[in-house]
Parts: C-alpha cells; sequence; structure tokens
C-alpha cells in the first residue's frame, strides 16, 4: 500500500520490543462480513513466511511455573478472545517453543512478527495427534529480556475473519534515491516507523510504503487530520498525536 505525500499519516510510539497495552487489541464494529481480498498491487503477505505456531496448554500461571517452562525450552503465553478481550475474554493459557519464536522474530523483525496472522495449533502434549484448539492469531505483545533479547512471552490474540483489529503496520519509506532534500546533503528524521490502523483480519496489510520521492529540504510528511482516516475501503488509520518526517 502506497501512502503519498499529501496521505502521509501518523504512528503510534512504541518500543522496538513490544507494542503498547492495546496495540493490536480487536475492536468490534458493525460492519459488512462479505469476504474480503487484498486488493490487486497492493502488498499482500508473502506466503513463504507462513507458518504454524505448536503449543502446548498451560494449567497454571506465575513466576515458578514461567522459570520451568523457559528453562524446558518453552515461552508462557496466552491466547484470548476478541470479544471483552481488555478482560481476558477466553483465554487460554499456553505455552510456545521458544526457537520457533525466536526464530520467527529474527527472520521477520519485531514489528513484522507483531503484524502478522499465525496459525496456531495447541496439541495435548508433546508428540501428541489430540489438537486441542486450531486457531487464527495476531501477536499483540512480545516481551523480551532487557540485556539478551530472549523471549519472556507472547500474547496472542484471536483473528477470525470476521474481526476488526487495531494493528501496528510497519512503514516502507521508498524515493528516498530520488528525494531532492536527500541528494542536497539533508537527512531524514523519522519519528515513527509504524502506523496504527483498525483492519479486518483478512486484509491486514504487510507494510505501508512511504513516498519520499518529492521530499525537499525542510519539508515534513504529516497527518494533522481527525482522529481516524480511512485509507482504502475498510482500512482505517487511527490518529492520536501530531507528528511528521521531516529533513
Amino acid at each position: 500500500m502506497l501512502v503519498p505525500r499529501q496521505m502521509l499519516t501518523r504512528a503510534l510510539h512504541i518500543r522496538h520490543i513490544r507494542q503498547s497495552s492495546t496495540s493490536a487489541a480487536a475492536l468490534i464494529k458493525d460492519y459488512d462480513e462479505t469476504p474480503l481480498t487484498y486488493l490487486e498491487g497492493f502488498p499482500k503477505p508473502d506466503p513463504k513466511h507462513a507458518e504454524t505456531i505448536h503449543a502446548l496448554p498451560r494449567g497454571l500461571s506465575g513466576k515458578n511455573i514461567s522459570a520451568k517452562e523457559r528453562k524446558a525450552g518453552r515461552v508462557p503465553s496466552i491466547v484470548f478472545e476478541q470479544e471483552d478481550g481488555q478482560h481476558g475474554g477466553n483465554k487460554r493459557l499456553i505455552s510456545v517453543q521458544n526457537n520457533q519464536i525466536k526464530k520467527l522474530v529474527n527472520h521477520l523483525g519485531t514489528s513484522y512478527f507483531l503484524s502478522r496472522l499465525f496459525d496456531l495449533e495447541v496439541r495435548a502434549d508433546v508428540g501428541s495427534d489430540d489438537v486441542i484448539e486450531k486457531v487464527r492469531v495476531l501477536p499483540r505483545l512480545l516481551h523480551l529480556h532487557a540485556a539478551t533479547d530472549a523471549v519472556l512471552n507472547v500474547t496472542f490474540v484471536r483473528a477470525p475473519s470476521h474481526a476488526l483489529l487495531k494493528v501496528d503496520v510497519p512503514l516502507v519509506f521508498i524515493g528516498d534515491d530520488v528525494s531532492p532534500g536527500l541528494k542536497k546533503g539533508s537527512y531524514l528524521n523519522i519519528i515513527k516507523r509504524t502506523a496504527k490502523f483498525i483492519c479486518p483480519a483478512d486484509i491486514i496489510p504487510p507494510f505501508i510504503e512511504v513516498d519520499l520521492s518529492e521530499l525537499d529540504a525542510g519539508q515534513k510528511l504529516g497527518f494533522f487530520g481527525t482522529e481516524e482516516v480511512q485509507i482504502i475501503t475498510t482500512i482505517y488509520f487511527l490518529k492520536e498525536r501530531q507528528y511528521g518526517f521531516w529533513f
């Protein structure tokens, strides 16, 4: 998806290791539930990165239980429903494989991991063929160790087709090779690298392209409008504060 200069939108402030407590939370609205597909010519998730996250049920929570899970090579996690999500709706305690999550985060990057859908398969036990739950999910929160970047826990939200989700979508900057400002020796001051959108679960954009090709020295890109801005049909940008990119 390309965001031209006049339509550039504001991104939500996040740290590189985690989203805010409300980021990626499911938002319930009435809308036409006709199956949706990606528009021709717009970016869509690369199928080669599709992967099923394997999990085991976890009966108890707490510091000691979590420490034992991590020692066994698993990451304590939870998955919950969009309805009443702020109160932990239909919450299930699970553990996922540390090696699998670490590989995904290292390969995709944190922002892309937190904005991509995965299939989650919960099996009764290690090596069991008994599948307790298989559901599509969106990673909502990733907690990494401050010193080692080890994955400490992951929170997932279920993402059925009818769900509208708040997602921090990564921004990809293009046109820097022809930007007048950069050619004059200026540098780009990037304040945010993601933008929060409300997206139907079936068509979450993998990234938003920001066109810098006409940006000159002293200019900035930004959107300072209403609280909700519709970028394309069914996808809305959420604005919190004013911001911009500039030279």
